[in-house]
């Protein structure tokens, strides 16, 4: 184990540029899930006729591939059919489709587990369909999802060490290359990068802990608690 030949300044900076494609990848992914898999979970929770059994196809399709497969289709197989998509692009592509369709489920889940007695207490009260999906169902809602959605980008950001397959310069690739140099430098840069990802993984594992027990306080507190139009206004 070469330590000090592995750790030289030229490789460390070569992997920070790869870890900091991840991180660009990751987030960008994230954004772009996010709002997907918020549409589509929405769109499935109103149970809009033909539209939402269309949707559940194509979610369940996709939630049953393996994301390689995904990440291999975006890059190799849409060129066929004349899409050509740069290597971040398809990266990028891969992981929103993927994880838009996981997402989904866990916005749709999150909808389904407001109390029914809160919603028909506030149709009682003349609220609209809309105006209780916007006012009592999604405040909650979002607040119950986001423990799980954090876990799911901790899980994304691992994912994108997949688009290695593709030559995607990010931080496994980069690691690789000097890897390729000596084999000595096998454990100190693996090491390097293992210590990376934990702390960025573990530092949202620990923010997803803190959201989880805050919403478990918060409804224990509230668990008696009815939203109304009335409660809306105070």
């Amino acid at each position: 184990m070469d330590f000090i030949g592995a750790y030289t300044a030229d490789h460390l900076i070569f992997l920070l540029k790869g870890f900091l494609v991840t991180l660009e990848v990751a987030i960008i992914s994230i954004i772009l899930s996010f709002l997907i898999g918020g549409a589509i979970g929405i769109l499935r929770y109103a149970k809009i006729p033909v539209l939402s059994q269309v949707l559940m196809l194509v979610v369940e399709t996709i939630r049953n591939l393996p994301l390689l497969l995904i990440i291999f289709f975006t890059y190799f197989a849409l060129p066929e059919i004349g899409i050509k998509l740069e290597i971040k692009t398809a990266a990028i592509a891969a992981l929103t489709i993927f994880e838009a369709a996981m997402l989904s489920e866990i916005v749709r889940s999150g909808l389904l587990s407001i109390e029914k007695g809160q919603i028909e207490a506030a149709r009682s009260s003349g609220l609209t369909y809309m105006q209780t999906l916007q006012y009592i169902v999604l405040p909650q809602a979002l607040r119950r999802m986001v423990p799980p959605i954090v876990s799911q980008f901790i899980s994304l950001l691992k994912d994108t060490s997949l688009a290695v397959i593709i030559a995607l310069p990010e931080l496994m690739h980069n690691a690789q290359i000097i890897n390729g140099q000596s084999i000595n430098y096998t454990i100190p840069t693996f090491l390097l990068i293992a210590l990376l990802y934990f702390l960025v993984n573990f530092t949202l594992s620990l923010l997803a802990k803190q959201l989880e027990t805050a919403q478990t306080d918060k409804k224990a507190k509230s668990k008696t608690s009815v939203y109304t139009p009335q409660n809306l206004q105070a």
